[in-house]
């Protein structure tokens, strides 16, 4: 959860001012935390509610999404979801936007076995982005998260996207100089993933994420919500991150990190 939250923040500065190198200033005074924390939050927040018992989730994402959305209006979100967010009856409208991937985290920490992933991911999922990519690109993320939480190294994690998700047939280097900003699903979550599997530490995976352009908040929220299921994340990067957030949004990552606590990281980038 908190991974997903400093890549948001760590990309906040780049999304309309993209650079293509891994060397800069993690966190700064024009750094913010933007819908993809929030969101992100949103559904933790469904998630404790449930407690356990998951019939009920996508309402209760519904809820929360609205509620939390409408208490931060202005942190970046896409002008359909916008209105969804403040829709009395908001009804799925096709989406495969990419802000159905960078709010999943909190599926894969949840879940207890594969399927519960798909099924939470999915709950969460259609209430907005019921289009067959968001629904992928959701699912996939929430896939990542629970494989590398459960101790799975990157070479199965790798097989496993290849095999049900992504083709993963690129790398960073070979990408960097033609990839442009996108907002969809298929151009987002398989380069998140991939910065991920090519890096060796959390930080790394932020800074791939962000060297190659494009969405970058919700390029390294994405990413880094794997790399924290993979390796934890440094104390100082949580403390940094922690201090761009408001009240609730502290109240809600305390409360599920309580709930369901960080994994052992891996000793070595596998």
């Amino acid at each position: 959860m908190i991974g997903a939250i400093v890549g948001d923040i760590v990309g906040s500065r780049f999304e309309r001012n993209n650079i293509k190198t891994k060397q800069f200033e993690l966190f700064t005074a024009k750094n913010i935390f933007t819908d993809d924390s929030v969101m992100s939050l949103a559904i933790a927040q469904a998630i404790l509610e449930c407690d356990g018992n998951y019939e009920s989730l996508s309402a209760a994402a519904i809820k929360n999404i609205q509620d939390l959305g409408r208490e931060y209006p202005d942190c970046g979100y896409g002008g359909m979801f916008f209105q969804w967010l403040f829709t009395r009856n908001p009804q799925p409208y096709n989406s495969y936007g990419n802000g159905a991937a960078m709010r999943v985290s909190a599926c894969g920490y949840a879940a207890r076995d594969l399927e519960e992933v798909k099924f939470l991911a999915n709950a969460v999922t259609a209430i907005s982005h019921n289009h067959s990519e968001g629904l992928k690109g959701a699912e996939s993320t929430a896939i990542c998260v629970y494989l590398a939480r459960t101790g799975v190294d990157k070479s199965e994690i790798q097989r496993y996207i290849r095999k049900h998700y992504y083709p993963i047939n690129f790398t960073l280097n070979g990408i960097r100089e033609t990839y442009r900003f996108s907002e969809t699903c298929q151009n987002t979550v398989p380069q998140a993933i991939v910065a991920f599997l090519e890096a060796d530490s959390f930080e790394d995976t932020i800074r791939n994420a962000i060297s190659i352009g494009g969405d970058s908040d919700t390029l390294a929220a994405i990413a880094g919500s794997i790399a924290e299921a993979y390796y934890g994340v440094p104390d100082d990067l949580r403390s940094s991150a922690i201090g761009y957030l408001e009240e609730p949004l502290t109240s809600i990552l305390t409360n599920f990190e309580l709930a369901f606590p960080p994994p052992a990281k891996h000793s070595s980038a596998g």
